[in-house]
């Protein structure tokens, strides 16, 4: 052969193996493409009449060759498939970039102007008017007490009361004495006034159908010593003890006696060491004062504020003391030596009779 002429050894077998794979190519486009490469076109007629496309095949085409659809097959595939968009696919496309699937608003409606209906206001329904009470209570007797006194009368005035009243003290119903149309007593207990504050008086019937106006019965506080128990001189036989006290707002204090009047009204009942006990002459309260007993250092009047005892030194006193000697006095230089005063000798007391420890000073023993 004229292919292998001239030709070495070698070259001859490259030639040999490069025919070989050009075969076995062929081989294989032949089972990969089913003949398909190698057979005639197949031509395809539309007509516009029918819409499903007619081919029409030469005598060397097969049954099982493949036709590509027509254009108008495409078109009527893509108008009647249904979108099937699911989100989870990975092929799926992104929320919102569907050009195929978006929404068209409705037409806007015209817009037509509200009817708005203004209704009148409703008027205020015509307040009841209070009904004016069948009994009219006036005034009372006492118009004020003290609370813890003793119970007392309580005389009601006004008119219009009948025999079947009942006077009502913060409703507590009281047996009521009908003693005119224009006036009723009751008695109130001292349980009824323990405290302070307003008590509720009214004038009604047991049914409650007639009633009066209320009137308000004032309860004060007792009136007390202003005082404070400082202490007592305590004489022999218990004969004439002293007692003293700082009143409100005083520098000095006042000594008083078993049965003086302190105050206008308080009688000193008891003298004791540890307190002393006042009665009120017009209540006849009593009001125990135990001794006020400050603490170590200080005393009942001149640690008081603003009330600093005459004739003692105030808190800021500083005693004298010989050795405290200032190290710089002005106009005299400090090596000048100072004159310290020697110590004195402490003088005895001469003994003096116990007697005199009861006088207090009036001549009184």
């Amino acid at each position: 052969m004229k292919l292998f002429e001239g030709k070495s050894p070698a070259e001859r077998n490259k030639i040999i193996a490069a025919m070989v794979l050009g075969v076995l190519s062929l081989g294989s486009l032949w089972i990969a493409f089913g003949g398909s490469v190698f057979s005639r076109k197949t031509s395809v007629t539309v007509s516009a009449a029918s819409p499903t496309p007619k081919s029409s095949t030469s005598s060397n085409s097969t049954g099982n060759d493949s036709q590509m659809p027509s254009q108008d097959e495409q078109v009527g595939v893509y108008l009647n498939s249904e979108i099937n968009y699911i989100p989870a696919r990975f092929n799926a496309p992104d929320a919102g970039r569907n050009i195929f699937a978006f929404y068209e608003p409705p037409p806007p409606t015209p817009y037509v102007t509200p009817i708005v209906v203004i209704k009148p206001p409703t008027p205020p329904p015509t307040p009841i008017p209070t009904p004016t009470p069948e009994f009219l209570a006036a005034s009372v007797t006492p118009q004020s007490v003290y609370a813890g006194s003793k119970g007392f009368r309580l005389e009601v005035y006004g008119d219009r009361f009948t025999p079947d009243s009942r006077i009502y003290f913060n409703g507590t119903e009281l047996a009521t004495t009908f003693i005119s149309p224009q006036k009723l007593t009751a008695d109130i207990a001292a349980t009824l006034i323990v405290g302070e504050g307003s008590r509720q008086i009214i004038v009604q019937t047991p049914d409650g159908k007639l009633y009066s106006n209320q009137i308000l019965l004032n309860v004060q506080a007792p009136p007390r010593p202003e005082l404070q128990y400082i202490g007592m001189i305590a004489r022999r036989g218990y004969n004439n003890d002293t007692a003293y006290f700082l009143e409100k707002d005083k520098k000095e204090p006042i000594g008083r006696r078993l049965n003086d009047i302190v105050g206008g009204r308080f009688r000193l009942f008891s003298i004791s060491s540890s307190e002393v006990v006042f009665v009120d002459k017009e209540l006849g309260f009593r009001y125990p004062m135990p001794l006020y007993r400050p603490a170590p250092g200080q005393n009942a009047v001149a640690d008081r504020p603003g009330n600093p005892r005459s004739g003692f030194p105030s808190n800021n006193y500083t005693p004298y003391n010989p050795n405290n000697i200032q190290q710089e006095i002005p106009g005299i230089p400090n090596n000048i030596p100072r004159y310290v005063p020697p110590p004195q000798p402490q003088q005895k007391q001469n003994d003096k009779n116990d007697d005199e420890d009861d006088d207090d000073g009036n001549g009184n023993r």
